[in-house]
């Protein structure tokens, strides 16, 4: 069995314009400060991160990996979960999505789609210069407004969402095959990857890629109801990244899994801070120690309810207390006798 590396933390909800979260010294310093020692870098943050230079440049890499290092953390992973939306966008959700988009591609859907693809490629050159294994990223939707069967679905229109939504991701999954890097799904409602069955539909049109992956988040199945420990006996080998955040189901009378159309702090499925939800990570832990998951724990905050400082302070030692150091013998070799066919084969009365 192989230990978890962490803590870290997804700085994608701590990065802004206020000190010290604006610039990448001060906020690698402050995570640093709280005992992380991983950060996990939303490439979207171009005050953060120059995903251009870093795609073409190890001397760049080079250079970021030092700053990092300066205050005792590193890079876990590049997230491109934002340009891995603009992959696939229905149109339905076009004029939302182009807040995520380039000034010069907004407005254009098809040109829009084309930039995310450029952008994830970039991202993964990028991790390869700087050394890393995986990509944290969403694979973008063209099917979700049909997600319920109702009005019915025409016939083959799944078929033909994924049949594109494949077209579309599999020059991105061989560039990432080049580069050495993983695609690692969020699976995450919005998305059309969102549960292991619309991750097997993608996985068969992909043939099986090498390179298409998971980022295992098991706040976003315990709000639909899916086994997220059977979730790591089933696809261990393909989980590349894991994001540590928790989240409650909380149904009554008035409010069920689909949340009312009501803030976070209403739905009946809501996120929360490390050790506030309702998720097993004692469990989470040891399912991921037995399947040799050596990649990085990243907190993810999200919380309806507590503040971010606070959560990110307390979710260090969350994730220090649940990495298990993996045992180098077992508790009962004290007792153990040496091989001995001849001696096995009399004692179970074969000779």
């Amino acid at each position: 069995m192989k230990t978890l590396q962490g803590p870290a933390i997804f700085l994608a909800q701590y990065f802004s314009t206020e000190s010290p979260f604006d610039n990448l010294d001060s906020i690698a310093e402050w995570a640093s400060s709280l005992g992380f020692k991983g950060v996990q870098i939303p490439t979207w943050e171009k005050g953060l991160f120059d995903m251009d230079l870093a795609a073409t440049s190890k001397d760049y890499c080079d250079e970021f990996k030092g700053r990092l290092a300066t205050h005792g953390v590193v890079a876990t992973e590049l997230a491109t979960h934002l340009q891995g939306q603009l992959v696939a966008v229905h149109p339905a959700y076009d004029e939302i999505a182009d807040t995520f988009a380039d000034a010069s591609v907004k407005g254009n859907p098809k040109a829009r789609a084309a930039w995310a693809v450029e952008e994830v490629k970039k991202c993964l050159s990028a991790s390869s210069n700087l050394g890393l294994g995986a990509m944290a990223t969403f694979s973008g939707s063209l099917a979700w407004p049909y997600m319920y069967p109702w009005p019915p679905r025409p016939a083959g229109l799944i078929d033909d969402a994924f049949a594109e939504l494949v077209r579309r991701w599999k020059p991105i999954l061989d560039h990432a095959e080049d580069v050495g890097v993983d695609c690692a799904f969020e699976l995450h409602p919005g998305e059309d990857l969102h549960d292991g069955a619309t991750y097997d539909r993608f996985l068969d049109g992909v043939d099986g890629h090498s390179r298409a992956n998971l980022l295992f988040d098991p706040s976003h199945f315990l709000l639909q109801g899916l086994d997220y420990l059977q979730f790591i006996e089933i696809y261990h080998e393909r989980i590349k990244a894991f994001h540590v955040k928790d989240s409650e189901l909380r149904t009554d009378g008035r409010n069920g899994v689909y949340g009312g159309y009501q803030g976070w702090e209403d739905r009946a499925g809501r996120f929360r801070s490390l050790g506030d939800g309702q998720t097993d990570f004692k469990a989470i832990f040891t399912a991921l120690s037995k399947h040799n998951f050596d990649g990085w724990a990243v907190l993810e905050w999200e919380c309806a309810y507590k503040d971010n400082l606070v959560g990110a302070a307390e979710g260090a030692k969350f994730i220090e207390d649940h990495i298990i150091e993996v045992s180098k013998t077992s508790f009962d070799d004290f007792a153990a006798s040496s091989a001995d066919r001849d001696s096995n084969r009399r004692t179970l009365g074969l000779d």
